[in-house]
């Protein structure tokens, strides 16, 4: 299952090899490399994961992780770290993580834990949007008429959960890039435009239209 994960990690080499692999793998990742920026950025934004290295600049991975929980953040969390030894996991799990990774690691591993983790969210109670006569399950996600699914590709999928969470409200073509790409992408956000584009075909015969708000963004019309 694809999903929106959120990698903090100092290294640049380490931080671009995840990244790939991730994205390589369906996910859209939000790479950063500051505590700080990272723990308000967690505060924020919305994501499924969070990769988190513990020895960081500006705000350490177990103070970020302390802080979600005591956000009642229930956002899985895996830790990387170069400590190996037993009380060093067992801190980090007993601090609220969900994994634990000991640098150096193979990628397969680290994708393997991922994958774990994402099967143990997709049994979780799901969230379906109705959009008129559609369901939206916003967790899969995947779009459905009754019974029958409705195929949509995987970003244009991206764009249109992120458009039924803002509820009406409309949503700047910057956060739907984030949303498709993650934060920092280099894509030229005219691909929301196609996307957007595409969307409204597919959603002509169920009455569902995306407004454009100029100068704003787009907002999602559905049908009472």
């Amino acid at each position: 299952m694809a999903m929106r994960i959120v990698l903090v990690e100092d290294n640049l080499s380490l931080r671009k090899g995840i990244t790939y692999r991730l994205t390589d793998d369906g996910h859209a990742v939000d790479a950063l490399d500051d505590g700080a920026e990272a723990d308000q950025f967690l505060a924020t934004e919305d994501c499924d994961l969070v990769i988190l290295d513990i020895n960081l600049p500006g705000c350490d991975g177990l103070e970020i992780l302390g802080n979600m929980r005591r956000r009642n953040d229930p956002r899985p969390v895996i830790l990387l770290t170069a400590r190996s030894t037993t009380a060093d996991r067992v801190h980090g799990l007993d601090a609220g993580a969900d994994d634990y990774l000991v640098k150096p690691f193979e990628m397969d591993e680290l994708a393997a834990r991922v994958r774990a983790l994402a099967r143990r969210k997709d049994v979780a109670p799901r969230r379906v949007v109705s959009l008129g006569t559609l369901q939206l399950d916003v967790e899969t996600p995947q779009l459905s008429d009754g019974d029958t699914v409705i195929d949509v590709p995987r970003r244009e999928l991206s764009v249109l959960v992120a458009l039924a969470e803002a509820g009406g409200v409309a949503v700047s073509k910057e956060r739907l890039l984030d949303k498709v790409y993650g934060a920092g992408s280099a894509t030229d956000d005219k691909v929301v435009e196609v996307y957007v584009s595409r969307l409204r075909k597919r959603l002509a015969q169920f009455d569902v239209t995306i407004r454009v708000q100029r100068g704003i963004g787009y907002a999602l019309v559905v049908p009472d």
